[in-house]
């Protein structure tokens, strides 16, 4: 049985979906409250429930049937206030789940960031040295909150401290698919911004405060949530690879490109307004991320990323545009 933390999230439905699709029996840790992010796993059949208060004691009673535990539960949202809460969930449940995996020999994968490259003047190799990490600058609590577990992963594997069996921080770029519905103003561009797309309207993006930098071209990494999946469920298959990576398709695109390919899928032709970032936002902000994919090739995973058109399209002609969006 696997585990999947954040099970019900955006990244961890997926990968529950691919576990179940392929007949692993998944147990799922997340909370719910009273949104729809139930319906990210209506069409599985996941085996059990966990509550986060209770998985360290679920996992104890379970140790005989846990193959791996994938931790993608988190908050995720780039602006998080409340940097308390980021130190109880995203950092001091991490480290909980790395010593039990550690003790028991389970094999753990962790969500990590591409956020923690922060404003990329340090460039976005996944060197994940003690010396590479501590030139990282995060923009926000969130980025920070990943960049420390990074950094005391790093710390323990280079002094050699006591590890699971296998270990993997990934390093998430911007990632768009399915089931990101709940996610409010997180969801990506693709999602927010479907609807006016599908009527015609005008979709709004962000000037450049940047010289040098056109409005509409500040670049990202965008990765198919789809190939993210692929990355967790071969590292499942290699257990001997352990090991920081990147994430991402290893290009870098314009917020332009994204939005006319968005056009381009549902049939309209581009109508876009560049209107001004907030001010709370101009110093925090990332104007070009790309993954370096060297070491995850190295280590010996072959699967082309999907082009942005591709993935696009694929997203909307079979999720968002249909009755049923979920995976």
């Amino acid at each position: 049985m696997i585990l999947v933390t954040g099970g019900a999230g955006f990244i961890g439905s997926n990968v529950v979906a691919a576990l179940c699709d392929r007949g692993d029996a998944v147990a799922v840790c997340d909370r719910f409250g009273r949104d729809d992010k139930w319906n990210n796993l209506r069409k599985h059949a996941v085996f059990d429930f966990v509550a986060p208060r209770d998985c360290i004691d679920w996992l104890q009673r379970h140790h005989r049937d846990v193959t791996a535990v994938v931790h993608m539960g988190a908050i995720t949202a780039t602006t998080e206030p409340n940097v308390d809460r980021l130190v109880v969930n995203n950092i001091r449940c991490s480290i909980d789940l790395w010593e039990y995996c550690t003790h028991a020999g389970v094999p753990f994968l962790y969500a990590s960031s591409a956020a923690t490259y922060g404003d990329g003047s340090q460039g976005f190799d996944d060197d994940w040295s003690e010396t590479a990490l501590s030139r990282l600058r995060p923009l926000n609590a969130y980025a920070w909150s990943k960049h420390l577990f990074d950094r005391r992963v790093s710390r323990i594997v280079e002094h050699g401290g006591p590890t699971p069996p296998q270990w993997a921080g990934l390093k998430f770029f911007n990632v768009y698919g399915p089931n990101e519905y709940h996610k409010g103003d997180m969801r990506s561009v693709v999602a927010r911004n479907y609807p006016r797309a599908a009527e015609g309207r005008v979709i709004r993006l962000f000037k450049s405060h940047r010289d040098g930098i056109a409005d509409g071209d500040q670049r990202r990494d965008f990765v198919y949530v789809r190939d993210c999946v692929n990355v967790v469920l071969w590292l499942l298959g290699e257990p001997s690879v352990s090991g920081i990576f990147n994430v991402g398709s290893g290009q870098a695109r314009s917020f332009l490109d994204l939005v006319t390919a968005l056009y381009t899928a549902v049939g309209r032709e581009p109508a876009v307004k560049f209107v001004d970032m907030p001010l709370e936002l101009r110093d925090k902000y990332q104007y070009h991320t790309v993954a370096k994919l060297d070491r995850l090739r190295k280590a010996g995973y072959a699967a082309d990323s999907t082009p942005l058109e591709d993935g696009v399209v694929d997203y909307v002609q079979r999720f968002l545009a249909q009755a049923d969006r979920y995976r």
